[in-house]
């Protein structure tokens, strides 16, 4: 969970919010086929949500807060042939901008692992 305070009081985010938006945001840039689970507790929450909601949108996301700001580590998966570098550019573009204008909140690093190639 994000809290900040701002001149009108506390606003707190909770992470499924973040994992929801950064996903998204992600997975609609050109060339990113999925999300990947980065460790096995995410696997088994993944899991379980799937069944409950059938949103795997966050999956492979995991925003920290460090000093007021949001590191945020997205694990993907990308189409065989595209230029990588690119598309970690295009993500960390998109992810930044769209968390921004969201919350407002200050994204101070965007770290996108490439896990797969289909």
């Amino acid at each position: 969970m994000v809290k900040f305070e701002n001149p009108n009081g506390y606003i707190e985010i909770t992470n499924n919010y973040f994992e929801k938006l950064v996903g998204k945001a992600a997975q609609s840039c050109f060339g990113v086929t999925g999300m990947v689970n980065s460790n096995p507790i995410q696997s088994l929450k993944s899991m379980i949500k799937s069944r409950a909601d059938g949103d795997n949108s966050g999956q492979g996301v995991i925003v920290k807060s460090v000093n007021g700001s949001l590191v945020i580590d997205l694990h993907i998966s990308v189409s065989y042939g595209v230029n990588i570098s690119a598309i970690a550019d295009s993500i960390t573009n998109k992810v930044r901008y769209t968390v921004e204008t969201a919350t407002d909140l200050k994204v101070s690093k965007v770290n996108v692992f490439v896990d797969a190639i289909n």
